[in-house]
């Protein structure tokens, strides 16, 4: 029940603050601008609004924090304001969006670097798999030794590294169509059709809250989880809104799910942000499946609890069943609106207003 004991090390604000970002700016920056060409220009309004929710939200979060102590874990408050029921419930939609998240991690290792190596295949005898189930399971094992971290003061210098890989992406597809391809699609203002994909896809992007408690308890000055918040929101706002209209621009509506998906091989800015999204969620997989391997922990006996060994084992069984499922679900987009529609929601928006 206590999630303390998992981040030793208090984080200070700079460390939170990447934190922070991490959670927010994860791999919904790809799929923006195919949620912008779902939805059309004025669909933006709606991003705006869902992110300026969603900090509000996060505020009661932090509240909730502060005027209960006992309070360490999203469930934990759930389950002061609702009793036993409302913390199963909270717990269960936490751990089933997190799962996801970190599944759609893996589907977008395998899509990325498919597209880089569409001839790679692994072969076990009389079974042969194709470069993207292939390259899943490669991405899990990347992944691996991370499960052995639980410090986020030490994770933060893992988040910075998805931050980095965000802004880098960003950087390098405003450079593609700089070089030639253009920002010459008009695009449509709105697509009443396509507007419930791109909720679900902006949702999808403000899906941190879960996590918000482990990086509020991190902190060494809590009274600066508010300022953080906004930085977080802002900068991930900012840099989503960029890369939905630059995306737009550049491909109109013929834009994939994963913006990655469309740019040009053979030009090196794409190969490098290409590249650099396969860092993103290395850095981002560990501090997402966090509170699933601490809820689960909870429920070992005490003696067990907080064992690092029987953590990272907790850890890497998660990785492991989520490598399953990647290989099974058809495509990134299906998890993220899956996600982003239905347990996004009532994580991030519907239990804190409850």
């Amino acid at each position: 029940m206590d999630s303390v004991h998992s981040t030793r090390r208090q984080a200070n604000f700079l460390k939170t603050c990447i934190n922070g970002i991490n959670a927010l700016s994860g791999i919904g920056i790809l799929s923006i601008p195919y949620a912008l060409s779902s939805g059309g220009w004025l669909s933006l309004v709606v991003l705006i609004l869902i992110a300026l929710a969603a900090f509000f939200t996060g505020l009661l979060i932090r509240r909730c924090m502060e005027s209960n102590p006992l309070a360490t874990s999203y469930p934990d408050i759930a389950g002061i304001a609702f009793g036993r029921k409302g913390r199963i419930i909270a717990l269960v939609f936490t751990c089933l969006e997190l799962y996801l998240v970190a599944t759609g991690l893996l589907i977008l290792e395998g899509d990325n670097l498919h597209k880089l190596s569409p001839h790679f295949g692994f072969k076990f005898g009389s079974l042969k798999m194709d470069g993207r189930h292939s390259f899943v399971i490669v991405a899990g094992l990347i992944i691996l030794p991370s499960m052995w971290l639980s410090d986020l003061s030490v994770l933060s210098y893992l988040s910075l590294g998805g931050v980095l890989s965000s802004l880098i992406v960003l950087i390098c597809v405003f450079c593609v169509g700089a070089s030639g391809v253009g920002f010459h699609r008009k695009g449509s203002l709105v697509n009443f059709e396509g507007l419930p994909t791109a909720v679900s896809l902006y949702t999808f992007c403000y899906g941190a809250h879960a996590m918000f408690p482990a990086i509020y308890l991190s902190m060494k000055k809590k009274s600066q989880f508010s300022i953080v918040l906004l930085l977080s929101f802002m900068i991930c706002t900012i840099t989503y809104m960029t890369m939905a209209i630059l995306g737009y621009l550049i491909y109109g509506d013929d834009v994939q799910s994963q913006v990655t998906l469309n740019l040009p091989t053979e030009k090196a800015s794409a190969k490098v942000a290409i590249y650099t999204i396969l860092a993103g969620p290395v850095a981002k997989y560990a501090i997402t499946i966090m509170p699933i391997a601490t809820a689960i922990e909870n429920y070992l006996p005490v003696k067990h609890r907080h064992n690092k060994v029987i953590s990272a084992t907790i850890k890497m069984c998660v990785l492991a069943s989520t490598v399953v499922l990647a290989i099974t679900l058809p495509s990134f987009e299906s998890v993220a609106s899956l996600s982003g529609a239905a347990l996004v929601v009532s994580v991030s928006f519907l239990l804190p207003c409850a």
